[in-house]
């Protein structure tokens, strides 16, 4: 039986071996009719990344010598590689040429682990510390909607951007945060880091240049390669973004929007002041730059400290949510939108996923009112104080940076190992943590491990597993792992 154009596609790829250099990738364009050589190249160039063919970091060949090279014109190339780059595979630099991605939201899922491994210790994903009192608030809550009537929230499919009681309830906890906004400006989102996309994609389109830290959640890094918009990390101290480095920025011109982490940064757990975030909602004024705070962490702060996004009513926006305050599985979260961007960002929900889950915020709200919300909030305050006292206890001068009321903590790397080599020596002692590498924004890797403090683990558990990391970091590394020092 003779084999359709796409079995031949498929059976090309295959047939493929890894390359040392793009310089020697010469790709065969497949023919296949009703579809454009451009489409057939980006198709190819996809493949070969994915297949490890063309590796990360690799330089492409120039646009001239491939279009020589495949008899197809320079344009082809072009339309070909800027394709590539918009969906994430490519990037493109000034003077330099165009290089392939080392895609983030990948390198992201090789050290961030979504079930549960076994005996593995996972330290490798934040999350709310799962106690007794949350099982019981939960089965408590589902015994309640199971006796009343759920048909106000179960049956209706608008408003678009939540239901009218429930963006009561979010205004009401956004006020607890330092946020007052008129309903029409809040939205119920599916969790933080919903409300960042809709955020950003109602402001920021491809091409343009968007500053956040210089370590940062992979969140923002992905939606970088999503949407096609040029991430630049700032320069940070324990207060997070510098307001030097990011005038600097803005007075270069160019600049669309910043986005960052105010309130306890991942991963480095930096907590911005009142007079640090005065400072950088005035830079953002002069020059006219919108900021998205994503302060998803913000309830566990004890002290009261305002908001950039309210500084900025027509540049800012604000996002948060319950899954790292409240309860991971409680994916709820609100957005509060300038007044001109409240039908923009209602439409682009409307297209990517219609409304947030009634369901969720229904709960969300019960607590609110109830007061469930808050005490969940204190018990979690309470869980990471004991839970970082038993980080200081055990890991000491490891620790280079961390806060009372974190969920995590930013370990030093010893000299003489690599990181990657000590997320291979403490995965085989069961215990799974992440690298810099999926923070890394700017131009610069700054060395560093992150733990993660919540889930499930005992206070007994978690320090035997902090004392099994610092024994590993006291090791001298394998041979095959070891960097090496003048």
């Amino acid at each position: 039986m003779p084999l359709s154009n796409s079995d031949r596609f498929g059976r090309f790829v295959e047939s493929r071996a890894p390359l040392a250099a793009a310089a020697e990738w010469r790709p065969v364009l497949p023919r296949r009719k009703g579809v454009t050589k451009h489409k057939l190249l980006t198709d190819l160039i996809i493949a070969d990344v994915e297949a490890e063919i063309l590796k990360p970091g690799t330089r492409m060949p120039t646009h001239r010598d491939l279009a020589h090279a495949l008899k197809v014109s320079v344009q082809t190339v072009s339309i070909s590689y800027k394709e590539a780059e918009r969906r994430g595979f490519l990037r493109g630099e000034v003077g330099r040429g165009t290089f392939v991605r080392d895609r983030v939201t990948e390198r992201a899922e090789r050290f961030m682990l979504d079930r549960s491994p076994g005996q593995t210790a996972d330290l490798s994903i934040i999350r709310a510390v799962y106690t007794e009192a949350h099982e019981r608030a939960s089965r408590q809550a589902m015994a309640r909607l199971g006796d009343g009537d759920n048909s106000a929230f179960m049956r209706p499919c608008r408003p678009i951007a939540g239901l009218d009681r429930h963006r009561t309830a979010a205004r009401s906890w956004l006020r607890g945060l330092g946020v007052e906004a008129e309903a029409e400006r809040v939205l119920i989102t599916n969790g933080a880091a919903h409300g960042l996309f809709l955020a950003v994609a109602s402001v920021v389109h491809p091409g343009d240049l968007v500053l956040t830290e210089n370590l940062t959640d992979h969140g923002i890094i992905g939606l970088a390669s999503l949407l096609g918009f040029t991430l630049r990390g700032l320069p940070t101290d324990t207060q997070g973004i510098l307001p030097e480095a990011f005038e600097a920025a803005c007075a270069a011109g160019g600049v669309k929007a910043l986005v960052l982490i105010p309130s306890l940064g991942n991963p480095t757990s930096h907590v911005a002041g009142a007079e640090r975030r005065r400072e950088i909602a005035d830079i953002a004024a002069r020059y006219g730059i919108f900021v998205i705070e994503d302060e998803v962490y913000k309830p566990l702060l004890d002290e009261p400290l305002p908001s950039i996004a309210q500084m900025l009513p027509e540049l800012g926006f604000f996002a948060t949510s319950m899954t790292k305050s409240v309860m991971t599985g409680l994916r709820v979260g609100y957005l509060v939108v300038p007044p001109a961007y409240s039908i923009r960002v209602g439409s682009i929900m409307r297209v990517t996923s219609w409304s947030a889950t009634n369901l969720p915020a229904e709960i969300a709200s019960l607590w609110i009112e109830d007061g469930t919300a808050q005490a969940l909030v204190d018990l979690q305050r309470q869980e990471a104080r004991a839970r970082q006292a038993i980080v200081a206890q055990v890991l000491g001068d490891i620790v280079a940076s961390s806060h009372p009321l974190s969920l995590c903590a930013w370990l030093k790397v010893p000299p003489r190992w690599t990181e990657e080599g000590l997320v291979r020596a403490l995965a085989q002692r069961a215990i799974a943590v992440t690298p810099s590498d999926p923070f890394v924004a700017g131009e610069v890797r700054p060395g560093g491990i992150r733990i993660c403090l919540g889930g499930r683990l005992s206070h007994a558990a978690l320090a035997e597993t902090l004392a099994s990391v610092r024994a590993t970091f006291e090791q001298l590394p394998p041979v095959f792992d070891a960097r090496l020092i003048a």
